[in-house]
Order: C-alpha cells, then structure tokens, then sequence
C-alpha cells in the first residue's frame, strides 16, 4: 500500500509539472502547441503556408519568416510588397524591410533599389555587417556585395498605373484597397524561439526617400523572445510615432493579454489623430503561451493564423464598426 501511494503521489507531481512553465536560463517557457505563425493581409496565407514547411521539418523561426515573406515580395501581381510594388510619385520602387531573432539581434533596409528580396539583404545587414540599418545607395551597395543582383521592380502594370495616377497626381491612398503595403509575420518554432520579418514598397506614389515603419526595429516590428512578438500595418507615420510594436511587447510584458496590447496600440493612435476615421493601422502579436491578438482601427483588416497544424484566414476585430 505504501509503494501504490508513493507511486500516484509520482504521477500527481508529474502531471502538474507538465501543466506548468519551466525555466531555462532564466526564461520561462509554457507547454504550447509549436509551430505558430500569423501574417498580416490575404497574401498572408500563401506566405504563411512556405513558412509552415520549414517549421514542420524542425527549421528556425527565422528560416521560416524570411522563407514566407519573400513570397509576396517575389509576386509581379501583389502592388505593394517588392517586385510589382507601385512607385513613388518619381515612378521608381523602393522598398524597406527589417527582420529579427531571437536573440534580439535585426537588420534592415530602407529605400532599397533594384532588388527583388529586402528582406533576405536585411538578414545579411544583421548577421554580416556591424550595422542594423543599411539605406538608399549603401543598401544596393552593400546587397550586390552579397551576391544579390539588381533586377528592374517596375512592372509593366505598375507603370501604366503609374502613368494614369500622374494625370491628377493626387494622393490619397484607399482604406484596405492597398493592402497598405505591408507583409509582417511573426513565427514560433519547435524550439520555442521566436523571429520575425517585414517588408513592404511603401505607400504608393510617395515622395522619393520617404521611409515608413516597416523597416524600423520597433515600429513596424519588435520580438522579445522571452515576451511574444508583434507586427503591424497601415499609414506607417501613425505607427512610427508611437513606437507601437515595442509598445505591445512592453504592455505583454506587464500582464496584457496580445489581444488587450493590441487594442491599447490602436486607442493611442486614434487619441492623437482627429482624422483617424479615414485611416488604416493594424497590429498582430503574440505571446509565449501562444495567444494571439490581431485589432485595427478601420474594420476589414485580415490576418493569416496557422495553429495546430491548420491555416486559417481571420477578421480582425476593430475599433470602428463594421
């Protein structure tokens, strides 16, 4: 009798144990179901689903983000991510991106031309240069010694938009029309490590060596492994005011849920922008235990999840009424 309660007394310890997070080097880490990705936008889908095959062969989370995103970058048919982006107002593509690790390290590139992936020179500015951001000339500079080639971005379909849009010249980029610009992804893998990527060809018909939020740590995208990860889209100054990514990491690191961060980012920028009615700003995070959040302030903003083994394209929830 003694051996049969010492042995429940085991398997009662044991179960409890594996309910309950455990610590290595300081980091505490949750029994949760990896891999986990979320994306911003409908093309968000077919990227995630090419991150997906690198996680489900036990690849890096950075693997997987850099894999994913280069899908819309790489897409003449999608107008605001890399190739087939539509141009400043100059009718030259420029693109930003920034990516980062686990272990905190990023890079970045902004106002890049003539390459198709910014996001794997961001990659290469992180792990083979002291730098984080590279810019302008220096960014092509920097790609073509890593053995990128210079290709022409503008397709034939962007410059005949761009040839209509000079007709009036007028700017004033449609509310969930454009995609606002902008692929973020944030992943988890098997390891319980966290990365992620942005990139985008910026507003369209921009001023030449406008910069938005994409390619700035902690703006577009911030990942704290040991907290969670968030990234965003939508009128990019909004968002480079407010810090907004670190912001919902910060506010997960004192307790809030990513869903609750996420709605606290978006109240901050409807507080100081009257106009916010006829704006779009979008976050998506995560935290370690695998809850997701996902708000805007315009309804219509889409988000890729795949969870458990399952892609599934979702609304967010929004600040405005549908």
């Amino acid at each position: 009798m003694k051996n049969f309660h010492g042995r429940r007394n085991f398997i009662r310890q044991m179960s409890a144990f594996s309910a309950a997070p455990y610590v290595v080097s300081g980091v505490r880490f949750h029994s949760i179901k990896t891999p986990l990705i979320i994306s911003t936008w409908d093309f968000g889908l077919a990227a995630n689903q090419a991150a997906a095959k690198v996680l489900d062969l036990k690849g890096s989370a950075l693997d997987a983000v850099e894999t994913g995103v280069m899908v819309p970058e790489g897409d003449p048919l999608n107008n605001s991510v890399g190739y087939g982006g539509l141009p400043d107002r100059d009718g030259i593509v420029t693109l930003d991106a920034c990516i980062m690790d686990h272990k905190g390290r990023a890079g970045s590139v902004c106002a890049l031309e003539n390459i198709v992936h910014p996001i794997g020179v961001a990659r290469k500015v992180m792990e083979n240069s002291p730098h984080v951001m590279l810019a302008g000339a220096g960014a092509l500079q920097f790609a073509i010694q890593q053995g990128f080639s210079k290709e022409n971005l503008l397709t034939e379909k962007s410059r005949l938009a761009w040839e209509e849009w000079k007709k009036t010249s007028q700017y004033s980029p449609v509310i969930n029309i454009e995609n606002h610009d902008t692929i973020g992804m944030i992943a988890m893998d098997h390891s319980q490590n966290i990365a992620g990527a942005c990139t985008t060809s910026g507003l369209a018909y921009k001023m030449h060596g406008r910069v938005g939020d994409s390619p700035v740590i902690g703006s577009g995208l911030y990942v704290d492994n040991e907290i969670g990860a968030a990234t965003g889209t939508g009128l990019g100054e909004l968002v480079l005011r407010q810090c907004s990514t670190f912001l919902i990491v910060e506010l997960m690191r004192m307790g809030r849920s990513p869903q609750s961060a996420c709605e606290e980012a978006i109240k901050r920028i409807v507080a100081k922008n009257k106009n916010y009615k006829e704006i779009q700003v979008g976050f998506i995070a995560f935290n370690r235990k695998g809850n997701i959040g996902a708000y805007s302030i315009q309804p219509g903003f889409t988000y890729a999840l795949y969870q458990s083994g399952k892609h599934t394209l979702n609304k967010s929830k929004s600040y405005l009424p549908a």
